[in-house]
């Protein structure tokens, strides 16, 4: 007779088997559309913010093309308002090391250089936010490389107006996104005809979830930024989001400065990126406490996801990625 402790063991056995098994599945999907964009169309680019969603986007891109090196460069919008911790990680990601001797192709679109040069004007935003302005800079840095594919992280379950995506999104000569003009994908078949002028967005991330992201980190032993892990930082509550002390978020003479355990779920402009409570300091803990939560995490710490229900979806138009 089998015991309740062996019994437990099979079964948390068989459950990580299966975790693992539907991992790779959604591994090897995502590699088939990398390789299929990068054979169908001419000049691909990776968007990489350092978050954990294009850490795993560039993971899965170089497995797709190993022993050879990536054939397309990153690109990382940079506000100026960035964590230390996520530049600190991006510069460390793409340098020369053992498993790339010859480093990544890193291309910085900077905010602070588009806004010195005159082509956008500083936000008027009271939060300071530089967020909105990356669009432009975006579609300027897509325009001057000439990409036609740009690969980013999004996932179907971080937002409604991302559940609307095909994994092909496909961009007027604007580079604006129209839900009413994308493609059928019957049966994983992806069709990157564009006619001059128009690009596509490749999301192979789409049908992950947070938690397989989480997983897949811990599966393929991933670094990250330090962010995510929970520490002790000081921080002040706007608006029901936890914003921490910065040169570029300042709190209020009437805001209640404190010092509290706290993680990232996701990166972003700090000026809008909230934290969560947390004591989380392992990847085991904090996929235990995301099995638990019922917003995602753009839903719970993204200031510029609230102003409206269609807010995402209203930038996505305007050429967001």
């Amino acid at each position: 007779m089998t015991s309740p402790d062996t019994a437990a063991t099979d079964n948390a056995a068989t459950a990580e088997f299966d975790h693992v098994a539907a991992l790779r599945i959604l591994e090897s999907e995502a590699v088939h559309i990398i390789r299929e964009v990068v054979a169908e169309l001419e000049r691909p680019v990776l968007l990489f913010s350092g978050g954990k969603d294009s850490i795993v986007l560039l993971r899965l891109a170089e497995k797709a093309f190993r022993p050879h090196p990536l054939p397309f460069p990153i690109l990382h919008v940079d506000t100026g308002h960035n964590f230390d911790e996520v530049i600190e990680f991006r510069d460390r990601r793409v340098a020369p090391s053992a498993d790339n001797p010859a480093g990544l192709t890193l291309i910085v679109a900077s905010v602070p250089d588009a806004i010195a040069a005159g082509r956008i004007a500083e936000s008027t935003d009271p939060s300071g936010s530089r967020n909105r302005l990356q669009t432009r800079v975006l579609l300027d840095a897509l325009e001057e490389g000439g990409f036609d594919a740009a690969f980013g992280g999004a996932r179907r379950d971080e937002d409604r107006a991302r559940a609307k995506e095909r994994v092909l999104s496909f961009r007027d000569e604007f580079g604006q996104w129209d839900p009413r003009a994308q493609r059928a994908e019957p049966w994983s078949l992806y069709n990157g005809r564009i006619r001059r002028g128009e690009s596509v967005r490749v999301f192979p991330l789409s049908n992950w979830t947070e938690t397989d992201i989480w997983r897949y980190i811990a599966l393929e032993g991933l670094d990250l930024p330090s962010i995510y892990y929970a520490a002790q930082r000081e921080v002040f509550d706007r608006d029901g989001i936890l914003l921490a002390v910065s040169p570029f978020s300042q709190p209020a003479a009437d805001d209640d400065v404190r010092t509290e355990w706290v993680r990232y779920r996701t990166v972003g402009d700090l000026t809008i990126t909230g934290a969560v409570r947390s004591r989380a300091t392992t990847i085991a803990e904090i996929i235990a406490e995301i099995s638990e939560a019922t917003v995602s995490e753009r839903g719970e710490t993204r200031a510029d996801d609230r102003t409206s229900s269609a807010a995402m979806e209203d930038r996505k138009r305007e050429g967001y990625f």
